[in-house]
């Protein structure tokens, strides 16, 4: 961190740091679960699996887990969410690295299938969208003690509210959010399942959104605050993954 860094006042915000050292509780409980010790690889498989399906149905492309599995959903935005997730950990070097580059590359993913192939990859045009980006491409190559929860909620809000492709935004938002989690160390493995804990926030997921847009610092800190929350759920989520697979084991 240095003494410009842009991020550390948010933690000076209502309840931001408190919410994010609950957070990271609940990561580190889910992390010392002995099935990940050696058996990292099937839970890291069925979180991607479990959070493609919640992004598509925060997109408005809801299924039943079982289906998605199955593999017989024909829906577009459920078929870019489950692109993107597949090809998340290929990303998680050059996240940290070139932020811009990786994000275009989620876009050809997400919406392959929702717009024409010229506009694959590429920002809107708009100085403002443009100006966004650069200063998230910024906070994500800089160095900063803040905690990486935070860091996320920054970069899954930004994303979000400026809308930089104009198709598959929210996909796109949200694999940026995880890539985060990762890349910043707080679950390298990738076995939590923070969409699934906006998905069981409900309406709390848009409103807080809100907050966030309107740049007050009361809504700033809700949105954080959310996303804490929402990384907590994720975490329980990962542990119930883990504890199937040890039932399974065990059978």
């Amino acid at each position: 961190m240095t003494a410009t860094d842009p991020l550390q006042p948010l933690l000076g915000l209502p309840g931001v740091a408190a919410a994010a050292a609950h957070a990271r509780t609940d990561i580190d409980r889910l992390l010392a679960h002995r099935v990940l010790r050696r058996q990292s690889a099937p839970v890291s498989a069925e979180s991607a699996l479990r959070g493609a399906r919640a992004s598509a149905a925060l997109s408005g492309s809801a299924y039943q887990l079982e289906a998605v599995r199955a593999g017989g959903v024909e829906d577009v935005v459920l078929a870019g969410a489950l692109r993107v997730s597949a090809a998340l950990g290929g990303f998680v070097d050059t996240w940290n690295r070139a932020p811009l580059q990786v994000l275009a590359r989620l876009h050809v993913l997400a919406a392959a299938d929702l717009t024409s192939a010229n506009r694959l990859g590429r920002p809107t045009g708009d100085p403002a969208v443009g100006a966004r980006l650069a200063a998230l491409a910024g906070l994500l190559t800089a160095v900063s003690d803040v905690p990486a929860v935070v860091l996320a909620a920054v970069v899954h809000g930004e994303l979000l509210a400026i809308a930089p492709f104009g198709s598959a935004d929210g996909v796109v938002a949200r694999a940026a959010y995880r890539l985060t989690l990762v890349g910043r160390g707080l679950d390298p493995k990738s076995v939590s399942v923070p969409e699934v804990g906006h998905v069981e926030l409900g309406r709390e997921y848009d409103d807080a959104l809100a907050g966030y847009r309107s740049g007050d610092a009361g809504g700033v800190a809700a949105w954080v605050r959310h996303c804490c929350a929402a990384v907590g759920l994720g975490a329980q989520e990962g542990l119930a993954v883990c504890e199937a697979i040890r039932r399974g084991a065990s059978e």
